[in-house]
């Protein structure tokens, strides 16, 4: 299955100069964990909440100075539209990411999440489970 299937099309994103206490505001009004830092269409790196914590309050950085630019990880894994579950799957497994921005070229199209396979998975194992429930004798 493709993950242009699965995959969400309405990323939340923001720019590099995008202030943190922004994008923490922003993730609170969008339901989100991550915000993905584009340059135009073009995604360079992303922010989640986890970063928000860690690199920042646990820093001890003044969130008043901080930009999505100085917080972000940069050296961002992205997969192509075309690309199918378990290859998103494999690539988060081997890069320890739980969200995988999509792309068609350089050009941010979706966004893929741990949360989104999980699922995904759980129907699977429903439909599986009743397959079964529906071969098996009664008791």
């Amino acid at each position: 299955m493709p993950i242009d299937d699965l995959a969400r099309s309405d990323v939340v994103t923001a720019g590099l100069e995008t202030p943190v206490a922004d994008l923490a505001t922003t993730m609170a009004e969008e339901s989100v964990g991550s915000i993905v830092i584009t340059d135009g269409d073009t995604p360079v790196g992303i922010v989640t909440d986890r970063d928000l914590a860690v690199r920042v309050l646990g820093d001890g950085l003044d969130p008043g100075e901080q930009h999505a630019g100085d917080v972000m990880t940069d050296d961002l894994t992205t997969i192509e539209r075309t690309a199918g579950f378990f290859e998103a799957a494999t690539l988060m497994a081997d890069n320890g990411i739980r969200r995988l921005p999509i792309v068609e070229g350089d050009s941010l199209v979706g966004i893929i999440t741990a949360d989104d396979l999980t699922e995904l998975i759980a129907d699977e194992e429903q439909q599986l489970a009743d397959v079964i429930r529906a071969q098996r004798p009664e008791y």
